[in-house]
């Protein structure tokens, strides 16, 4: 089993405005934009955007609008989704919008899909959650092969195509890559079928083995694999204590948030957080000097060997401007002892 050889380093936003520390969406919007420049100047290589809908917080629902508008900012960086939520989206039109961001971008759009889980969602978009599965297998194979320059007619279970050709097709050939994200052993059977790597948060050695083995059984190759994955909040900083404080009460918004969502989904991923001492206690939010930075990262590695690290790099309701220092310690100090 091998990867690709050298690690690289991204960056993961969702664009969320919390009512409690609300400001202008397009102030917001620009300064994340201007953020990217930045990295993309200072050795961050990807960046992942993630989706949710119908949250008061504005959790960034429109994702291809937002990758074109990186794609159109910026020269080298590669643009990707830690996740579209397939079975919210028609994949032929999907297939489209995606086509146009990697010409946008130059060639440098990537498609990671998941299949969702937050329960309001399937309401709201009137699909059931039983057929969220199915429905993203669908939409995976017409993707791929619209991109691919067939054309297409499809009469699945869920979604029906009738003679139709992409135009413009993607730059990339034969195709953008697709990834695969979740946690569920469906999912990672999925992402071993239909993809072309896996995106996880932290990645285990047992959610590894799961892949190799689904890879395995498709008769996919386990060598040059690729992983994408990180830690939801490890920050590295000059004044760890100071850091933390200002970042605690924003992570405790955020990750009670994806509780409740889980919790209610039954498919629980994280602690209510009570306050700041169990928030402590449970050990979510790590802001560590830099040596202990690059010692996690390098013990991730070791477990499952991430092709894509990531830093949840902004913690919802705080400006650009506050992560700024723990990103030039990860450009300056991090990324190159990886080199």
């Amino acid at each position: 089993m091998a990867t690709n050889g050298k690690l690289r380093f991204g960056l993961w936003y969702d664009f969320r405005n919390p009512p409690a520390w609300k400001r202008p969406y397009d102030q917001l919007y620009n300064e994340i934009f201007e953020q990217i420049v930045w990295g993309e100047q200072n050795g961050f290589e990807d960046i992942w955007l993630s989706e949710h809908h119908f949250i008061e917080d504005g959790y960034s629902p429109a994702l291809m609008p937002i990758a074109a508008a990186i794609g159109a900012r910026t020269k080298k960086i590669r643009i990707g989704t830690s996740v579209v939520l397939l079975p919210f989206h028609n994949p032929v039109r999907l297939a489209e919008d995606a086509a146009t961001v990697d010409v946008i971008s130059g060639g440098r759009f990537e498609l990671g899909v998941g299949v969702g889980y937050k329960v309001e969602e399937f309401e709201s978009f009137a699909v059931s959650s039983k057929e969220r599965g199915a429905r993203t297998n669908e939409g995976l194979e017409i993707i791929r092969r619209l991109w691919e320059g067939e054309t297409l007619t499809f009469k699945g279970k869920y979604y029906e195509v009738n003679k139709a050709k992409l135009t413009p097709e993607p730059i990339q050939k034969p195709r953008p890559p697709l990834w695969g994200g979740g946690f569920t052993p469906p999912a990672i059977r999925r992402a071993a079928k239909y993809t072309d790597g896996y995106i996880g948060i932290t990645i285990s050695k047992e959610l590894l083995q799961q892949y190799v083995t689904a890879l395995e059984k498709v008769g996919k190759p386990t060598t040059n694999l690729r992983l994408a994955g990180g830690h939801m909040w490890m920050i590295p900083a000059i004044d760890p204590e100071k850091t933390w404080n200002e970042a605690a009460d924003h992570v405790i918004y955020q990750v009670n948030q994806y509780a409740a969502w889980s919790e209610k989904a039954g498919m629980p991923l994280f602690p209510t957080i009570r306050d700041r001492a169990h928030l402590r206690e449970v050990g979510i939010l790590n802001v560590v000097d830099v040596e202990t930075c690059i010692k996690t990262i390098r013990a991730s590695v070791a477990e499952a060997p991430l092709t894509h690290y990531y830093s949840w790099t902004l913690p919802p309701g705080l400006p650009a401007k506050w992560a700024q220092t723990h990103l030039e310690l990860f450009a300056s100090k991090v990324i190159p002892a990886f080199r």
